[in-house]
């Protein structure tokens, strides 16, 4: 085996638990019939970042950074599954999306799995943390929603995609987990009404 082609083979070996780390789900008004959507926009208001793991997080810096990347990476995914961006004429939706940085805490204490009384002999074991997780949580929540002047817009569709981000993870890891993130939200995006 060449060094080539083992460096592929590791690549992409390393590459799938990667993408098996996000979490993705996706909610569609099963009133609404998605056979009628064939444009879309995005939302004029923009994207909204928000982050919540310090008190000193400034969102600004990351809005930046992902923006053009959510962008770019579901306006492909849209164009993948034959969505056209709007021109002239009205979009049938508009997508708008947030961008959600927080801390997430588990914890596991000794015994806590067993009943209250063990019937085997065993003595109760003191409450005691024998595990502690805690991790920076990144979700990208993107919503379909019917364009309307104002006021209240009704969301027809709504599809989140959760991951842990690692404070070492390189640039390229990330701007990949973004692109995973769009494509797998967009591959539930509805495109017929379900019988």
């Amino acid at each position: 085996m060449t060094m080539a082609v083992a460096a592929t083979l590791c690549a992409s070996l390393l590459a799938v638990p990667e993408a098996a780390k996000i979490k993705v789900r996706a909610e569609p008004d099963p009133a609404f019939d998605f056979s009628t959507v064939r444009a879309w926009a995005w939302d004029p208001e923009g994207g909204v970042v928000i982050m919540a793991r310090t008190a000193t997080d400034d969102p600004a810096p990351l809005k930046a950074r992902v923006d053009p990347l959510i962008r770019k990476y579901v306006g492909a995914e849209m164009a993948k599954r034959g969505l056209v961006v709007a021109g002239a004429t009205p979009p049938d939706v508009q997508l708008h999306y947030y961008v959600l940085v927080t801390i997430s805490a588990s914890e596991q204490q000794m015994g806590q799995f067993l009943p209250t009384v063990p019937y085997w002999g065993l003595p109760g074991f003191t409450p005691a943390t024998s595990a502690l997780n805690i991790a920076t949580r990144g979700s990208l929540v993107l919503d379909a929603m019917l364009p309307g002047t104002g006021g209240e817009r009704r969301v027809i569709w709504r599809g989140i995609a959760q991951s842990t981000v690692q404070d070492n993870d390189s640039e390229a890891v990330r701007d990949a987990r973004i692109r995973d993130a769009s494509a797998e939200l967009i591959k539930r995006f509805p495109r017929s009404k379900k019988k």
